[in-house]
């Protein structure tokens, strides 16, 4: 984890806890309270749907509700006892209404029961480099030892959003479950409002409960740049992120690497070819702090020379992205074309070819 950048005074939210990082690269760029240890609700639900959307995309498993899972308290995607959906609609139902039944579901179907399957949750917690992260539940209702930090929650919700499942879902305002039996389609709306509040909003997840109070895991993007931000305890959660992503994009910039129309040529030695031409390609983005952009230098780094043979592809340089003398992205320069090898009677006419345009040019 980078160094913070900013602590709290620099903005005012009203959340007991919170945070906005780079989600490319964990770079803390406001903090409030953000390694306290407290309760964080339905945005739990972030872990369960992970871990749901990567078994589903090994076994999209048919999952039959019993009557304990259908009568799971609070917040609901009304399962029925007998129905049969699928691994990934159940995770709609999380992501969308934030169904408690949907994810203690998913929770039993993968690991047999919620107490195995929040073994799961944490395992991966720790992957994450969640230090300060304890599952119990699989909804989020509360429990004495389920609790989180706005920080391990920050980390939580950038990798989820790499998941492209999951971003499908969780970036959308409405969502759309299919029931095997019995047949059926229904139509969820989402509960995140930062998706119609914010431009650039991509998800994640609310959540409430009298213990945690609201809380809320949100990621936006633009230009190149993504964040995410965590609240938790925020009775103004809606325009906290609001302010919490303003201040984030304020702090960031994002340097476009499109070297598409970028060609060099090279000197081919050995060749049938006395020179070759290589170009870039669109290398995507990286991001600096917005004092540094002008920073960024563009160096060209190619030999004088190349030696044949080589085929068509060939990586011979590339474009560094520099900062303060440190590499920060760059985009290879490859061959267009392949150059065979010059044989030694190719190499005899061309020498006696070049000795007459010496001599009579």
């Amino acid at each position: 984890m980078l160094p913070v950048h900013a602590q709290e005074g620099s903005i005012s939210v009203s959340a007991q806890a919170a945070v906005v990082i780079n989600a490319d690269n964990g770079q803390v760029l406001y903090a409030k309270n953000a390694e306290n240890q407290q309760a964080m609700a339905s945005t739990t639900k972030i872990m369960t749907a992970l871990l749901t959307l990567e078994e589903a995309a090994k076994e999209n498993k048919i999952v039959t509700i019993s009557e304990q899972v259908a009568a799971v308290e609070g917040s609901s995607m009304y399962l029925n006892a007998g129905d049969r959906l699928s691994l990934r609609d159940l995770a709609i139902g999380m992501l969308t209404v934030s169904g408690n039944d949907a994810a203690y579901g998913a929770a039993v179907a993968i690991g047999g029961s919620e107490e195995e399957f929040a073994k799961l949750m944490n395992a991966r917690a720790k992957e994450l480099g969640m230090e300060h992260t304890n599952f119990v539940t699989a909804s989020g209702l509360d429990a004495d030892a389920h609790y989180s930090t706005a920080l391990d929650m920050a980390k939580l919700g950038a990798a989820a959003i790499e998941n492209e499942d999951f971003l499908a879902i969780c970036s959308k305002t409405q969502s759309t479950a299919t029931f095997v039996n019995p047949p059926r389609t229904q139509s969820y709306s989402n509960h995140n409002k930062l998706l119609k509040l914010y431009q650039g909003c991509i998800g994640i997840k609310t959540g409430f409960t009298k213990k945690a109070g609201r809380c809320l895991v949100s990621a936006a993007e633009r230009d190149g740049v993504r964040l995410v931000a965590v609240t938790l305890n925020a009775p103004d959660d809606w325009n906290d992120h609001i302010k919490l992503f303003d201040y984030g994009f304020s702090q960031l910039s994002s340097i476009r690497m499109d070297e598409s129309n970028t060609t060099f040529t090279v000197d081919v030695v050995g060749g049938i070819s006395d020179q070759i031409e290589v170009t870039g390609s669109d290398g995507g983005s990286v991001v600096v702090s917005a004092a540094d952009k002008d920073k960024v230098e563009r160096i060209v780094l190619l030999p004088n020379f190349t030696y044949a043979p080589f085929p068509q592809g060939t990586q011979l340089g590339k474009i560094s992205y520099q900062l303060n003398g440190e590499e920060i992205g760059s985009v290879p320069l490859v061959t267009t074309t392949a150059v065979e090898q010059q044989t030694v009677e190719q190499g005899i006419f061309q020498k006696i070819g070049d000795f007459f345009r010496n001599l009579f040019g």
